[in-house]
């Protein structure tokens, strides 16, 4: 990363990102670049910023196709459904370390702001 001429990093929603979050975050801290998850649990762990769908939300609608299922729903007929409610989650202790500020605009618009 810090030979590429990289600017900013963007780590999509993976199981292999999940697994080695430690690793990442280090990797990440020490090449000292801003990066953007999908899933505010890095950004919790100390990334800058994610913007991702709520898994607390889609959880709490997974009860309703489990309600259809045990009710004798058959799998193929109930719809497919995307995610509706994403959240944004910023990191301002890690926003410092990087000298970056984040505009009020911004902030004004997170879901949670970490101090």
């Amino acid at each position: 990363m810090t030979k590429g001429q990289t600017d900013a990093l963007f780590v999509v929603e993976d199981p292999v990102f999940d697994v080695h979050r430690s690793r990442l975050l280090e990797l990440v801290r020490k090449s000292r670049l801003p990066a953007i998850y999908g899933v505010r649990g890095l950004v919790e762990a100390g990334g800058l910023v994610s913007y991702g769908a709520s898994f607390t939300d889609m959880f709490q609608r997974s009860a309703f196709f489990v309600d259809k299922l045990l009710k004798g729903a058959k799998p193929a007929e109930l719809p497919v459904e995307q995610a509706t409610k994403f959240e944004l989650v910023i990191n301002l202790k890690t926003a410092k370390a990087l000298g970056l500020t984040i505009p009020p605009s911004i902030l004004l618009r997170a879901d949670q702001v970490i101090r």
